[in-house]
């Protein structure tokens, strides 16, 4: 299937393709190593956020602000 076929197909089409591919992909991640450079990454954010230096914002505050101008 080309992408342009794939463009013209209905919408519930394109969200059942997606959700194949997504869990193809999720089932391969797992399968790979996670770098050493990404864990360094979470290991210093996670510390940045445990010495209060940054905070954590659940998904719907994340959501909700997108398009939004910050004070």
């Amino acid at each position: 299937m080309t992408l342009t076929e794939i463009r013209k197909l209905p919408v519930k089409e394109k969200i059942q393709i997606m959700e194949v591919l997504w869990e193809d992909l999720r089932s391969q991640v797992q399968e790979e190593p996670i770098p050493d450079w990404h864990k360094e990454l979470l290991d210093n954010r996670r510390k940045a956020v445990d010495a209060g230096h940054e905070k954590v914002l659940d998904w719907d505050q994340v959501k909700d602000s997108i398009g939004k101008r910050q004070a």
